[in-house]
């Protein structure tokens, strides 16, 4: 437990919310209170030693702008030039490689809390969530809280509860669909952001509700689904109804750009996610009976969390570091581009008190294992097995 509170200087909203969904579960302190302690003094030297902010640089600033110009300047060439359905097509393609960019890279870091020293900064830059067709408060409720305080167990991180005819842990229903879940999967994942940007937001507000996460009064639950209405109906308004009101162009033409960028966007940022957590490598522990986990926090995130591609620098740079997925569990307030250079510090400390660091060394060989993960949960007996 005390362990906890160490990671609560770094995530205050933690504490927090175990005891906001009446949470029983507690991580263990000893080895776990010592490594993590080992690691964050020579993490912090690392930064002092150099000067370096732990937040953004030049390099961020100048990503930062190039996905919002990637996203943003196709799409008012299709409006103004109107180019024909094939250009305008693969505009739409730019625009989804840079929407998902933009939530891997920039609003990711940004609503972590990463980006800047800045709580004025990293607010208006996390808005870019928007431009997904997503909310901030949902998805910090999601994301910096359930996914990163209980990764990979099961009822608690939302990120591998099983979703509709998906199954991403040993220890969710197992349904006979899921034999063929490796086969669809990816046509599931090219929905992501169009749900996100229509259902899920309402979705999770209840269920939030429910769970506790949620702690607004009633009035500024009004209030919040009030914006979040708003915010959704003036997304999809610039981009399907706008276009057909100020050009020439067809709302099919439209529609099917839309959806393409969305499909592309979608499964580019499922994949990614998921190379992290859903792979063969990673563990998916439950507490005990009691409420209590096998190992404490830092130890977790390294049992369930693996780092692919630390080689590539293109993959690194587009991917916002959540190749390096390891580091951001451990140190989420600091900023993806200093991940390659913690990256060796954090893999010899766990090495040096004999704790596992589990990475991939390719994109494929990420990907090969996700699927296979996926087709053994498919399969009853082997998903016994590794539960």
């Amino acid at each position: 437990m005390f362990c906890l509170k160490i990671v609560a200087l770094d995530l205050h909203f933690k504490l927090y919310t175990m005891a906001a969904i009446g949470s029983n579960i507690r991580f263990k302190a000893g080895k776990d209170l010592e490594f993590f302690g080992v690691l964050r003094a020579r993490v912090d030297d690392y930064f002092t030693s150099n000067g370096i902010s732990k937040h953004a640089n030049n390099q961020m600033v100048i990503k930062t702008i190039v996905l919002l110009v990637g996203y943003i300047a196709p799409f008012i060439a299709i409006v103004v030039f109107q180019p024909s359905f094939i250009i305008a097509l693969c505009l739409w393609v730019v625009m989804g490689f840079a929407l998902s960019g933009i939530g891997m890279s920039v609003m990711h870091d940004a609503n972590h809390g990463a980006y800047s020293s800045s709580t004025k900064v990293n607010k208006w830059v996390g808005y870019s969530l928007l431009l997904c067709g997503g909310t901030v408060d949902n998805w910090k409720m999601q994301h910096n809280v359930l996914h990163h305080t209980y990764t990979n167990v099961n009822g608690l991180d939302d990120d591998i509860d099983s979703k509709l005819i998906l199954r991403f842990s040993p220890h969710g229903e197992q349904k006979a669909v899921h034999k063929y879940q490796w086969y669809y999967a990816f046509a599931f994942y090219s929905i992501l952001t169009i749900y996100w940007g229509l259902l899920k937001d309402i979705v999770q507000f209840f269920r939030y509700k429910k769970l506790g996460v949620n702690k607004k009064s009633n009035k500024q639950n009004a209030i919040w689904l009030l914006k979040v209405s708003i915010s959704k109906i003036t997304y999809f308004f610039i981009f399907l109804a706008l276009p057909v009101l100020v050009s020439d162009i067809p709302f099919y033409q439209i529609l099917l750009g839309f959806l393409l960028m969305h499909a592309i966007a979608g499964v580019i940022l499922s994949v990614v996610f998921q190379l992290a957590h859903a792979v063969e490598e990673t563990e998916f522990p439950l507490p005990d009976e009691n409420g209590n986990m096998e190992n404490g926090w830092a130890i977790h995130q390294l049992k369930t969390t693996a780092n692919f591609s630390r080689n590539s620098r293109l993959i690194s740079w587009y991917v916002g570091g959540l190749n390096y997925q390891v580091e951001h569990h451990l140190f989420p307030l600091i900023c993806h581009v200093h991940y390659p250079k913690i990256a060796p510090i954090v893999e010899a400390t766990a090495k040096e008190f004999g704790i596992p660091y589990l990475e991939n060394k390719t994109f494929l060989g990420a990907l090969k294992s996700h699927v296979s993960l996926l087709r053994k949960l498919g399969v009853p007996r082997l998903s016994e097995i590794m539960g």
